[in-house]
C-alpha cells in the first residue's frame, strides 16, 4: 500500500502542474494585453467591408474592430495581406484577427477560428447595366462569349473556376479595379457577394447587380477569422462580439454601411 505522504505528494505535485498550465495558458491573449496592441490583417480591397485609401482603411468591418479593441483596452494596428496570402499569413501569426468580408465556410474553420457570422449574402453578378437582359439565368453567364473577370484567392474565385468553365476567364490582382474594368467594358462580368455588387452599382449607374432576388449560391454569412491557437484568445474576443451585439453597436455599423 502507497504510504498516505506520498499520495499527498504527489496530489500535491498534479495540483502545481495543473496551476502552472492554467497560468500560462492564453499566450495570444496575454501578449495583446501586455502590448495592447491587436494586429488584423485584411486585403482592404472590399467595399463596404474594408478599403484602404490613402486615409488609411474604413468600411464596416475596420469600425467593427476598433469597436472590439476599445471593449479591449487596446488599440489596433493593420496589417496589409491579399486573398491569396490570407490563411497562410494568419498561421504564420502575421496578425491576431482577419477582416475585410471573409466568408465563412468549412474549408476556413477546419483551419482557424471564426467569429459569429453577419451580413447574409448570396454570389451575385457585377455586370454593365446595359447588358443586364444577357444575364437573366445563371447559365447565361457561362458562355463562350462571356468575358469573366476574377480576383484571386478568395471563394469568389473558386465559384468562377467551378461554374464558369465555358467563359472566357481573366485574373486581375486587385480586387477594388475590378468593377471599373467592367464599367469600361474591359470585362463583361465580376462574381461577388450581394453588398460589394450594390455598392458599385449605386457609385456607377453604368453598373448593374444581377441576380439579387434570386442569388447563385445558397446564403452564407461573412465573419472574423482567429487563429485557432488559444482558446482564452477565442472565448474573449467572442464575449466582446456578444457584447458589442446585446448593446446594439453591432446593428449601429451594419446601419450605416449595409443598408
Amino acid at each position: 500500500m502507497i504510504p498516505k505522504r506520498i499520495l499527498a505528494l504527489a496530489a500535491f505535485a498534479l495540483a502545481s502542474l495543473a496551476f502552472t498550465h492554467t497560468a500560462q495558458a492564453g499566450p495570444r491573449l496575454d501578449k495583446i494585453m501586455e502590448t495592447k496592441v491587436l494586429r488584423v490583417g485584411t486585403p482592404g480591397d472590399y467595399r463596404p467591408f474594408a478599403i484602404k485609401t490613402d486615409d488609411g482603411f474604413s468600411g464596416h468591418d475596420i469600425e467593427v474592430v476598433e469597436l472590439m479593441a476599445k471593449e479591449l483596452g487596446v488599440k489596433v494596428e493593420y496589417v496589409q495581406t491579399s486573398w491569396p496570402n490570407l490563411m497562410k499569413d494568419i498561421q504564420s501569426d502575421k496578425f491576431d484577427l482577419a477582416v475585410g468580408g471573409i466568408t465563412r465556410n468549412v474549408t476556413r474553420i477546419r483551419q482557424v477560428a471564426m467569429l459569429p457570422g453577419y451580413a447574409p449574402f448570396g454570389k451575385v453578378a457585377l455586370v454593365r447595366s446595359a447588358d443586364k437582359a444577357k444575364f437573366s439565368k445563371p447559365q447565361d453567364l457561362n458562355q463562350a462569349g462571356v468575358r469573366v473577370i476574377k480576383n484571386p484567392g478568395g471563394t469568389n474565385e473558386a465559384y468562377v473556376l467551378q461554374n464558369l468553365t465555358a467563359a472566357q476567364v481573366s485574373t486581375h490582382e486587385k480586387n477594388a479595379e475590378i468593377p471599373a474594368l467592367i464599367a469600361d467594358g474591359k470585362g463583361d462580368v465580376m462574381i461577388t457577394e450581394t453588398y460589394e455588387a450594390l455598392h458599385y452599382s449605386k457609385a456607377d449607374p453604368r453598373l448593374y447587380a444581377a441576380y439579387l432576388d434570386a442569388p447563385l449560391t445558397p446564403k452564407n454569412w461573412l465573419g472574423f477569422m482567429l487563429p485557432a491557437d488559444d482558446a482564452d484568445y477565442t472565448r474573449v474576443m467572442g464575449f466582446v462580439w456578444d457584447v458589442l451585439d446585446k448593446r446594439g453597436n453591432l446593428q449601429q455599423v451594419s446601419d450605416k454601411w449595409l443598408k
